[in-house]
C-alpha cells in the first residue's frame, strides 16, 4: 500500500473504532501527511522508516519554531500511526518505540477573576435585555445564554455550540453532553443558566439545535462564538486578549476547586478522561496562594 493508503485506512480506523472528532481527524491528516513528506525526502518510506529518520523530523520541527508541546502532540500522532501499522501487521516493528517525546513546562491555563466574570454576564445579560432590531436582540439574547451556559458547565466551546435541544433535560435543570470518543455525560445547569435557557427556547423557531444557524453544520461556529465573545469582553472593559471560550472554562473549573469542589467531580463535569489533565487547576490555586502569601504577608519582604 502506498503512504496514502496507509494513512486513509489508520484516519478511517480513528473514526469508525475511536470515535475521533472530525477536528482531531483534519489533526491527525496534517501531520501525518507533513510527516510523511519528511520521509520521502529522506528516501525512505512509512514502511522503512527508522528511528533516525524520526528523530531527524522532531529536530526539523525544532527548527521551525514549533514549540515543545506542539512537537509532542504530533509525534503522539506518529506513535498512533506506527503501532496501527504493528496491529494491522503491515510491519513488525515501531521506529517511535524508543523515541523521546519533547518536554516543556506546562503552562498554566488562562484564568479570570469572578468579579471579571459577573461583568461579562452583566454586560451580556443588559444587553440582551436592551430593545433593539429583532436580528441585534436575537444574537444579543443567544451570546448570554452561551455565556451562561459555558460558565455554569464548563463545556468544551465544541460541545457547546453543537448542543441539540433534545440535550436540555428535567425543565433545563441538566444537559445530556457528548463529549471526546462519542462519551456521554451528564451535567448539571445552575439556576441562572436554566432560566437563561428556558426563555431563549420560547423565542427559537423549531429545530434540531440550540443555536442554530445557516451555516453546513446546522449550527453556531466556534470561530463567531469566539468572536462575539472578545467583543462584549471589551464593552465590559476586559482585554480581549484575556478571553475565549476556553478561558471560561478553565474559569469554571478553577472557581469551583477555590470554592471547595471536589477534584473527581470537576474531571467528571469536565469530562476528561484522565484526572491528571483536571489537576492543573490545583496548580493555578496553588500559584494563586503563592502569590497572595508573597503581597500580604508581613515578612515576605524581609
Amino acid at each position: 500500500m502506498s503512504g496514502t493508503h496507509l494513512i486513509g485506512a489508520f484516519l478511517e480506523m480513528m473514526s469508525a473504532e475511536r470515535g475521533a472528532a472530525k477536528n482531531t481527524i483534519e489533526a491527525y491528516r496534517r501531520d501525518l501527511a507533513d510527516y510523511a513528506g519528511f520521509v520521502a525526502g529522506r528516501q525512505s518510506s512509512l514502511l522503512t522508516v527508522d528511528r533516525d529518520i524520526v528523530n531527524a523530523w522532531l529536530d526539523r520541527l525544532k527548527q521551525d519554531g514549533l514549540s515543545a508541546s506542539s512537537s509532542a502532540r504530533r509525534l503522539s500522532a506518529i506513535r498512533q500511526f506506527h503501532k496501527f501499522l504493528c496491529a494491522d501487521g503491515v510491519r513488525g516493528d515501531d521506529p517511535t518505540r524508543i523515541v523521546a517525546s519533547p518536554k516543556s513546562r506546562r503552562a498554566l491555563p488562562k484564568v479570570l477573576s469572578i468579579s471579571e466574570v459577573d461583568r461579562l454576564l452583566t454586560t451580556a445579560e443588559a444587553e440582551a435585555n436592551t430593545p433593539a432590531s429583532p436580528q441585534k436582540q436575537a444574537a444579543a439574547l443567544r451570546l448570554y445564554v452561551l455565556l451562561e451556559l459555558l460558565y455554569a458547565t464548563g463545556l468544551r466551546v465544541s460541545e457547546l455550540v453543537s448542543l441539540r435541544r433534545s440535550a436540555v433535560m428535567r425543565d433545563a435543570s441538566f444537559l445530556t453532553v457528548v463529549g471526546k470518543g462519542s462519551k456521554e455525560r451528564v451535567v448539571p445547569v445552575n439556576d441562572r443558566a436554566r432560566d437563561a435557557i428556558k426563555a431563549y427556547l420560547q423565542t427559537l423557531e423549531p429545530g434540531l439545535f440550540l443555536f442554530p444557524a445557516t451555516g453546513s453544520e446546522g449550527y453556531l461556529s466556534r470561530q463567531v462564538f469566539a468572536r462575539d465573545l472578545k467583543s462584549l469582553a471589551a464593552r465590559a472593559g476586559i482585554s480581549s486578549a484575556r478571553v475565549a471560550p476556553h478561558v471560561l472554562r478553565h474559569a469554571f473549573a478553577s472557581h469551583l476547586l477555590a470554592g471547595g469542589a471536589d477534584l473527581r467531580v470537576v474531571q467528571m463535569l469536565l469530562g476528561h478522561a484522565d484526572i491528571s489533565t483536571t489537576q492543573i487547576y490545583t496548580h493555578v490555586l496553588d500559584e494563586k496562594l503563592r502569590t497572595l502569601v508573597e503581597t500580604h504577608h508581613p515578612l515576605a519582604g524581609g
